[in-house]
């Protein structure tokens, strides 16, 4: 398919595939107008499109949509580039590499390995050198994390009267874009054992939404229809954002 990626008034078009990555196409566009990779933020309506996810993970991105590339000022990203460090995250049987920052929290590096693989937050347990990092609130430098160090990611297996913990009520907030009931926010109140086709038949059947079509993102990440709250990690007082549309390449 081709997309269309907007600097400023220039615009160039890109032939790509649902498997090339946001960093692919940075380094294309490297190539052709000379940006470092590190310097470029890539959006779309707003939405920026994270480095280790493929075109596949982005529903949004569809044959001529245009990608809105933005750079940053070399300072700040200078000073930024010293913070970045590559980490290895080692599952039971693969490994990924991810960009991390020395600031980051554990909590933020569960929010990414979440992004890159679909692991549920609340089932991880991080390792590293055998000690649990079990503060979320630490951030990666206090346990001594540095350059291409390893983290052991461990599912919580256990019985599933603990695995299936008791589901509790979450109060969120649905966002709705300016397009749709004016940038609206929606307070909503649901168990987080309830799934998002749930959710969605809620604000359906209280006429809260039009009838459409509704797709929902939580942390930059489409939601799966038949995959609860808990699921996806959603937490109270969560923003989640709707968008007409459906999961589908042809189009909206």
């Amino acid at each position: 398919m081709k997309i269309i990626v907007v600097a400023g008034a220039r615009e160039f078009l890109f032939e790509i595939g649902l498997q090339d990555s946001v960093l692919d196409i940075k380094r294309r566009i490297q190539q052709l107008v000379g940006v470092p990779v590190a310097a470029q933020i890539l959006a779309v309506s707003g939405w920026e499109l994270i480095d280790g996810l493929d075109m596949e993970d982005y529903p949004i991105v569809i044959d001529g949509t245009r990608i809105e590339l933005t750079v940053e000022p070399m300072m700040p990203l200078f000073s930024s580039y010293c913070r970045k460090i590559q980490i290895i995250v080692k599952f039971s049987a693969r490994q990924i590499n991810i960009d991390v920052d020395r600031t980051d929290t554990v909590r933020s590096l569960k929010e990414k390995i979440h992004l890159f693989d679909g692991t549920p937050i609340k089932r991880m347990s991080l390792f590293f050198s055998g000690v649990e990092l079990d503060e979320d609130f630490r951030n990666l430098s206090e346990y001594g994390i540095h350059e291409f160090s390893e983290i052991v990611v461990f599912l919580k297996t256990m019985s599933r009267a603990r695995d299936d913990p008791p589901s509790r009520k979450l109060s969120v907030a649905v966002q709705t874009s300016s397009c749709l009931l004016n940038s609206a926010r929606i307070p909503v109140e649901m168990k987080d054992s309830g799934t998002v086709n749930e959710m969605r038949q809620l604000l359906l059947s209280r006429k809260t939404l039009p009838q459409d079509d509704y797709l929902f993102i939580h942390k930059q990440r489409i939601m799966r229809d038949n995959c609860s709250l808990r699921w996806h990690g959603v937490d109270n007082g969560d923003i989640l954002y709707v968008f007409k549309g459906t999961v589908s390449r042809s189009g909206y």
